[in-house]
């Protein structure tokens, strides 16, 4: 499916115009305090105009051998916000009882972003930092998600290939 810049796009988020979209796909995750897992997720980004797009992101667990899902997993959901000359910020809030807040850059059909700050409730699980890349290869939106929690440093979690479902 082509992919066509919308007519309203704010010129700070050209950038990453190529996110815009209903993506979905599967993935791998992997840390120390967990079993290796493969997931199924639906990523969409949404805009009106101004200098920022709404993230969505909902993911399931599936069953490596079937590829049917197995139980629901994760929810986030934020705001990409988008400045001059690539410099982008985004803040997430996730159904876990944590919020995030990013900085970083995006350039060539490449986002990389990292945590400045993380605020979670009292029953949220320990939760420090991640480190988020996101890249358009070849009209793929593929993606890698650090993560330190648990006591563990920074290190690989969750990887994913998503296929463009909409513009």
């Amino acid at each position: 499916m082509p992919f066509e810049l919308p007519d309203n796009l704010h010129p700070d988020a050209g950038p990453v115009a190529w996110m815009l979209g209903t993506w979905r796909g599967n993935g791998h995750g992997d840390y120390p305090t967990i079993e290796p897992f493969q997931f199924g997720q639906e990523l969409i980004f949404t805009h009106d105009g101004r200098p920022f797009f709404h993230y969505f992101s909902r993911t399931w667990i599936i069953d490596p051998e079937t590829g049917e899902k197995i139980r629901d997993a994760a929810l986030e959901t934020g705001f990409l916000r988008t400045k001059p000359e690539g410099q982008v910020e985004l803040v997430l809030s996730h159904a876990t009882g944590f919020v995030e807040i990013y900085y970083g850059h995006a350039e060539g059909g490449k986002l990389e972003i990292t945590t400045d700050a993380v605020a979670r409730t009292e029953t949220a699980k320990e939760y420090v930092g991640g480190k988020r890349l996101y890249g358009n290869v070849d009209g793929d939106l593929l993606y890698a998600y650090d993560m330190a929690a648990m006591g563990q440093p920074l290190q690989p979690h969750i990887w994913a290939r998503l296929q463009r479902a909409t513009s």
